[in-house]
């Protein structure tokens, strides 16, 4: 499989890596606004930008033909109209806050935590925190945004916010973001109450697991059409 890479970090460099050892070929990589003629090359893209630079990234590739899978966070207001100029231009569109194996079972066991303490959120209040190298630019992140998501349909909190200060608000989940440097990705969701905590964690020890996520992502995508996620990847 031919791939583009978008945005050619740390992040680039390790799905470089990770694809070449499963037999495909990295066909361009930039971390510019792609040009056109070496975007199509490829069969697959992948996106692992900047938020500012997503949009006009993946939206470039569909406009092209080219699927894009797309692992950049804090791009997602324009999300709805990504998928659609996906759908009209008739190509392929995969996006994922986290693309790595472990923390997409981590999402489903979140979700069916949730669903078991939704009857008692009157002994148990849920808490998030979410902890990332300092590189990362986005905050909360968007795996901690996709575990909130999960849980305010099981609970009666209006919305989630980012703590900060120590800061309460009875009425939302609070969400909790802390930069340390070289801390690849650590997840954890909490239900404490008076007597006892309950703890789900998910820690991510190099990148790897991202990268891996990413290319099966893109193997899956390549000559698909349409707006697909990592349930339909793993098939789960």
């Amino acid at each position: 499989m031919k791939i583009a890479l978008l945005g050619y970090g740390k992040m680039g460099r390790t799905i470089e890596k990770t694809a070449e050892e499963r037999g495909h070929q990295i066909v361009y990589k930039t971390s510019s606004p792609p040009e056109i003629d070496s975007l199509k090359k490829a069969e697959v893209a992948i996106d692992f930008s900047i938020p500012d630079a997503a949009f006009d990234n993946i939206t470039t590739c569909f406009k092209n033909h080219i699927p894009a899978v797309c692992g950049t966070t804090g791009w997602l207001d324009n999300y709805d109209k990504a998928s659609k100029i996906c759908k009209e231009n008739n190509s392929g569109f995969i996006y994922a806050s986290n693309f790595s194996l472990g923390v997409n079972l981590f999402f489903e066991l979140n979700e069916h935590l949730a669903k078991m303490m939704e009857k008692f959120q009157t002994e148990y209040s849920v808490s998030l925190e979410e902890i990332h190298h300092t590189e990362k630019l986005d905050k909360p992140s968007g795996t901690a945004k996709t575990l909130a998501e999960q849980i305010l349909p099981y609970s009666e909190k209006a919305d989630w916010f980012l703590r900060e200060n120590k800061e309460e608000r009875n009425n939302e989940i609070s969400v909790e973001a802390k930069r340390i440097e070289d801390v690849h990705g650590t997840h954890r969701v909490m239900y404490s109450s008076e007597i006892d905590e309950l703890e789900i964690k998910h820690t991510a020890f190099s990148r790897k697991g991202f990268a891996l996520g990413a290319v099966l992502a893109a193997e899956f995508l390549k000559d698909k059409q349409g707006v697909f996620t990592m349930k339909d990847v793993l098939g789960i």
